[in-house]
């Protein structure tokens, strides 16, 4: 599953995960590394959400940031 949001909406609410959620992005992205291992991007998502409680649209950013991370590290 892939978003459906734009670059500047998807960047919008990775700057604001800090102040609303208390935590950095980079903090966020360790526990999708730790976690449970899951592959799917909707498995991810509701991973996130279970376990931590995120609002889906921070979850759904963070899963598609790291997938981001994970490709440019790859190029």
């Amino acid at each position: 599953m892939s978003l459906n949001r734009s670059p500047q909406t998807h960047q919008s609410l990775i700057e604001r995960i800090p102040k609303a959620t208390g935590h950095g992005v980079n903090h966020w992205l360790s526990r999708l590394d730790d976690g449970p291992g899951l592959l799917r991007f909707t498995e991810r998502v509701n991973w996130l959400r279970a376990e931590h409680d995120l609002p889906h649209s921070f979850a759904a950013a963070l899963v598609h940031e790291a997938d981001l991370r994970r490709r440019a590290s790859r190029a």
